[in-house]
This record gives structure tokens, C-alpha cells and sequence, in this order.
């Protein structure tokens, strides 16, 4: 069955902007004469897969309403992944971390008002994998068993809580319970040397995918910033982090793309960024649905940074401009 398209009219007076190709392809245009709108033609591709661009041509569709393509994401919340914000974990640095877990708090009520489904995105040692809604997990390992689960609609089956349950997708859905809303969430996650090439593609499958979805879809990206800020620090003190994590957050205020698709993948490991995939998937999801870059269609709030313990957390949003 044909994918739902977004466009008003055929190709015909459009400049092609260029394709992306995930199980879905997707054609992005722009009308001449009209810089600032974008649209786009999504169809199905047989034995398509992400990373191989088909050459198969557009079936025939029904036309639905003109809109800028960049309402496929309703929302992207940035949030960090310390275990510390979970009340219960925090103990003595329950109170140096109050204006973070607050910022958190706030970032995704308003993820939560946007859209009831969500695609978390962090970065995990076991590698590039997709997690189900249904699945659920546990604080255990970290010292206290709360535990969380990636769907809080009413009366939702979830499995038996995985003691190893991927940081991000723990934080992920700890964040949707504090919300109060009912939620669906989708884990994606990558492994933390992810080359930014590969964290673009996801994005932009993602993007795909999101266009060829009936309703609202937010995006969760988890990860922390440069572990290196002092010399108790788990990756003790390199003077290089300060700089990389005020371009981090210069990059988060302004909705830049191209900033974060730029970041050194290599320094952000010395660095220990584990947030640097997360951050480039974001950039490709952006710059997939044919937003452009440098923020040209979405409006950036940081909301918090900090480095409190020689970590930086960074926490913001971003909103699509009508």
C-alpha cells in the first residue's frame, strides 16, 4: 500500500533538492520562487534498506495538503543521562543537581504536550539495535531498583524489567513517567564511535519514516557531554573539554545542524562525549527532512548546562518554526 505523501501539486516547477532512502525513499523539492517551504514525495521502495539508494520511480498517490515538510518531528528535547537524576539515586548530590532534574522535568512536559510518541535516540556498548515500546527496565545496577518502562499508557503490557537496560532508554523512560502523560516510546540506539556518517543516515531514516507516519512524532536524544571537566572526573581533567562543550551548547541554543554534524568524533571520545552519536543522528534528522541547516526552520532553547561533576549536561529544545 502507498505511503501518505506531503506535497500539493506534481514535481513539475521544483527544483530537486535531493533523496534520502531508508525503507521508504523520499524526493525533497523546493518550489521555485519560494525559498522558505520545502515538500516532499515519500513512496515505498521494494527491498529497500537504509544506506542504498533505489531507483525505483513514485507510484501513483492521492494528494493530500500543502505543509512544510518540517512538521514531521512535532518536538526534539536534548536531555543528559546521569543516573543522579533519579531522585532516589542522587543521595548527597540530590540538591547540586536540583536546577538539571528541574530543566529535565520541563524539557519533556513539553515533549510530552507535542506528541504522544517518541523515538529516543542514545548511544550503548552493545551497538546499533532498535528497542520496542514494550520493553522496561531497571535502576538496579546502579544501586536502587526503580523501575521504568518505554510505554505509560494506561493498562500497557510491558516485559519483566531488564536488569541491563541501556543508561539512555532508562532515562528516557523515567523522563515520560514524570510527565504524567500517556506514552510510547521507541529506543534507537547506536554504538558510541558511531561514524558521523552512519548518525546522519539513522537521522535521516528516521526523518523518512516520521513523514510516512500519521501523527505526531518527538525526538529524545540522550547523552551526556565531555567527561573530562576536572581532574575527578571519570576521564580526569583535558583542558579541551571546556571548549567543545560551549560549542555543544552554543550549538543546541541555536538549533545548528551543521554545528553538531561537525563535531569531531575522534576528540569526543578522548573526551569521553558519549552524547557526540545521539547529537549527529539529531543532525541528520534535521537536515533529512529538508529543514536546511544552521537552524534555518527550528528554534533552539538551551535550557540548562552545567558540568557539576566534571560531566557536562546539557538539556534543550527545539520547535519547529511555522
Amino acid at each position: 500500500m502507498p505511503l501518505p505523501i506531503i506535497h500539493d501539486r506534481g514535481l513539475d516547477g521544483f527544483k530537486q533538492l535531493g533523496d534520502r532512502t531508508g525503507t521508504a525513499r523520499v524526493q525533497v523539492a523546493q518550489p521555485v520562487g519560494d525559498p522558505d517551504r520545502r515538500v516532499a514525495q515519500v513512496w515505498p521502495v521494494p527491498g529497500a534498506r537504509p544506506g542504498v539508494l533505489a531507483s525505483s520511480g513514485p507510484v501513483t498517490v492521492p494528494r493530500l495538503p500543502s505543509l512544510p515538510f518540517d512538521i514531521v518531528l512535532s518536538a526534539v528535547v536534548v536531555l543528559p543521562q546521569p543516573p543522579l537524576l533519579v531522585p532516589e539515586l542522587a543521595t548527597g548530590a540530590a540538591a547540586e543537581t536540583t536546577g538539571l532534574r528541574d530543566a529535565c522535568r520541563s524539557a519533556v512536559v513539553r515533549l510530552a504536550a507535542a506528541a504522544p510518541r517518541w523515538i529516543a535516540v542514545g548511544a550503548d556498548p552493545g551497538g546499533r539495535r532498535t528497542v520496542g515500546p514494550e520493553s522496561a527496565g531497571t535502576f538496579a545496577g546502579f544501586g536502587v531498583d526503580v523501575r521504568v518502562a518505554l510505554d505509560t499508557t494506561p493498562g500497557a503490557v510491558t516485559a519483566v524489567p531488564d536488569p541491563e537496560f541501556p543508561l539512555p532508554l532508562l532515562i528516557a523512560g523515567w523522563a515520560a513517567a514524570g510527565t504524567g502523560a500517556a506514552l510510547r516510546i521507541r529506543g534507537e540506539l547506536v554504538a558510541p564511535d558511531a561514524a558521523p556518517s552512519d548518525c546522519a543516515e539513522l537521522g535521516a531514516t528516521l526523518a523518512a519514516e516520521c513523514a510516512a507516519t500519521d501523527g505526531p512524532v518527538g525526538l529524545l536524544i540522550v547523552g551526556d557531554g565531555a567527561a573530562t571537566h576536572t581532574e575527578k572526573a571519570p576521564g580526569h581533567l583535558d583542558v579541551r573539554a571546556g571548549r567543545f562543550d560551549e560549542e555543544v551548547a552554543a550549538a543546541l541554543a541555536a538549533a545548528d545542524a551543521t554545528a553538531l554534524a561537525a563535531l569531531d568524533p575522534v576528540l569526543a571520545e578522548q573526551l569521553w562525549a558519549v552524547g557526540r552519536a545521539p547529537w549527529q543522528v539529531l543532525a541528520g534528522a534535521v537536515t533529512g527532512t529538508g529543514t536546511g541547516t544552521g537552524g534555518a526552520r527550528w528554534r533552539g532553547e538551551l535550557l540548562h548546562s552545567s558540568a557539576p561533576f566534571g560531566v557536562a549536561y546539557h538539556v534543550a529544545v527545539w520547535t519547529p518554526l511555522p
